[in-house]
């Protein structure tokens, strides 16, 4: 697996890299956002926030807009805006400065493990259900990670099409907030649970306002019912 590591401190970068070639990866080092826009792909994206030329945010919109790599924001901001924003702008995971190397690696793992088609076990296949899924007018292929609603194709990022593909392998069953975080980010979810709302939304408004119900107090169920004329 390459990953691509974008810090612009030495004082990080350099243990960082080290550590992480350890552990088998193949590591490639850029300092500035203009470098890792020109980068070769990789596998998964380490990004850096406070980059010396483009902001982070920035950066991370740009690489979400031309590929499906999973990317993973390592930065010293820690309020919850930024947490949103990033989440919002197709980031997989964040992690706040200062940070223990083996909780890195393990939430770089974790995220492959989820993203990668290589090793055929994304969220999909975990749950064994069929390449295709349909529900009502929604139809989910998993294998090309194609979403269309009401005959029309959809784009959703990385994180929106797990939670979607999730809550459509039941329909109609309600799946608690915490659930949901274990099941569709991490077992060890560490932030706030208002990252699900930012993506329940953010597919309500993709797709159809009725198609996610809100179970108040519990969670969130995929409407297996038609939208009524």
């Amino acid at each position: 697996m390459r990953l691509l590591v974008v810090e612009d401190d030495p004082s990080i970068s350099e243990p960082l890299c080290q550590g992480l070639r350890r552990e088998g990866f193949v590591v490639d080092l850029v300092e500035s956002g203009a470098e890792a826009l020109a980068a070769d792909a990789a596998d998964l994206v380490l990004l850096d926030l406070g980059l010396p030329d483009v902001d982070g945010r920035v950066v991370c919109r740009e690489l979400r807009a031309r590929s499906d790599v999973p990317i993973i924001v390592v930065s010293a901001r820690g309020d919850e805006i930024d947490r949103v924003t990033l989440l919002e702008l197709g980031a997989d995971d964040y992690v706040v400065k200062p940070f223990g190397f083996r909780e890195l690696a393990a939430r770089v793992r974790a995220v492959l493990r989820r993203t990668s088609a290589d090793d055929g076990r994304d969220l999909g296949a975990a749950l064994d259900e069929p390449e295709m899924m349909v529900v009502g007018d929604l139809h989910i292929n998993r294998r090309t990670r194609k979403v269309v609603c009401d005959s029309t194709p959809v784009s959703l990022t990385p994180k929106e099409f797990d939670l979607l593909v999730y809550l459509a392998s039941e329909p109609g069953t309600v799946r608690a907030r915490e659930t949901i975080l274990s099941e569709v980010w991490d077992e060890h979810w560490w932030g706030s649970t208002k990252t699900l709302d930012v993506h329940v939304a953010s597919l309500r408004k993709k797709l159809r306002p009725d198609l996610i119900e809100t179970v108040r107090g519990v969670g969130f169920a995929l409407s297996d019912r038609r939208e009524s004329g």
